[in-house]
């Protein structure tokens, strides 16, 4: 058997029941307090810190980005594609509730790779720390054949992390933003990259620029919700993964997804697939019972909204629903790294 025929998130189930059911015991963390509270298998791994989960829960994540399967230099500029690399980490981070505090940066480049070209990935990098109140403290350097990007980072929080077990039947499910801008983005740069106009700087800036919403994560968490991950590989696979984690099953309404009009009205037929499975939205997904949840989005800025439900079923199994509450056709949604090419 090969790792495709696992797919990326059997893959990742395997390693992930490995290392836990291998593991000797907790590590030299409890005796110096540091007691595990969310361990593998979610955004974030996290574990209290001094004597008491009161004196806060620090955060731990990694991302990777490599050239050719994440990102183009024709698609994202170097800037760009330093502000994006962190920011997805922070989006981590903020799906459980935290703040970004410190990270280490490891590069792998091509001896080619131009100075001013490095330059300006730090600066995008720096831009969005800066703005996030993050501080890059190190890293790591390598040769490599493509351009790399592995970003490490810490977090902090008070309080319990959202996480992805927590969803039960009868919980609704809600977004923090507008969904399938970053995906119409890189449409509309792969087949018009020369296209002008407010529309096009938006949905550019949508998938080069993704802001991670560290703000609205708080406010989750200060409202009591405790289900929550970000938007990264599109709705409805990101959704299977939490409804696979909670053990239960989850329904999308179509006619429910909160899209940008620069969205609907460039990409008119396609915009609902983009929301459903562009990815790299990086809103945050949620779910809670329903009064709490619609009092939520009430309070959120434009582009919240309820989009589904949870159900008792099949584990991870996600239907997506038209307004007439008929089922739409299954196709295979949201960014598996090991699954088969994608049109």
């Amino acid at each position: 058997m090969q790792i495709k025929d696992l797919g990326e998130f059997g893959v990742i189930d395997l390693l992930t029941r490995l290392v836990v059911d291998q593991r000797a015991g907790p590590g030299n963390g409890p005796p110096f307090s540091f007691n595990l509270t969310v361990d593998n298998g979610d955004d974030t791994a996290a574990w209290s810190v001094g004597q008491s989960a009161g004196q806060g829960q620090e955060l731990f994540t990694t991302d990777t980005m490599v050239e050719g399967v994440h990102f183009t230099r024709e698609t994202t500029p170097w800037r760009d594609l330093g502000w994006k690399s962190v920011a997805a980490n922070i989006s981590d981070v903020a799906s459980m509730g935290g703040l970004p505090t410190y990270a280490l940066i490891t590069l792998g480049l091509p001896p080619e790779t131009q100075v001013s070209d490095l330059e300006s990935l730090y600066k995008g990098m720096m831009e969005v720390s800066n703005e996030y109140g993050l501080a890059i403290v190190g890293g790591d350097m390598v040769r490599s054949p493509v351009v790399f990007i592995t970003v490490s980072l810490t977090g902090a929080m008070q309080g319990q992390p959202m996480v992805r077990t927590g969803a039960r039947p009868g919980d609704l499910v809600a977004v923090t933003g507008y969904l399938g801008s970053s995906g119409g983005g890189l449409k509309l740069m792969l087949e018009e990259p020369s296209e002008k106009g407010e529309a096009a700087d938006y949905l550019r800036t949508s998938h080069r620029r993704p802001r991670p919403a560290v703000a609205v994560g708080q406010t989750l968490v200060e409202a009591g919700i405790a289900t929550a991950m970000d938007v990264s590989d599109g709705l409805a696979g990101d959704l299977a993964k939490l409804c696979q984690a909670s053990g239960v099953s989850g329904k999308i309404f179509a006619d429910r997804l909160p899209v940008h009009p620069f969205l609907s009205s460039r990409f008119p037929d396609d915009c609902v697939e983009l929301a459903l499975a562009g990815g790299e939205d990086y809103v945050l997904l949620f779910t809670g019972p329903p009064a709490k949840v619609n009092d939520v989005v009430s309070g959120l800025p434009g582009g919240a909204a309820v989009v589904g439900e949870i159900m008792d079923g099949e584990p991870g199994r996600v239907a997506v629903v038209d307004a007439d509450g008929q089922e739409l056709p299954s196709r295979d949604r949201g960014w598996d790294h090991f699954g088969p090419a994608q049109d």
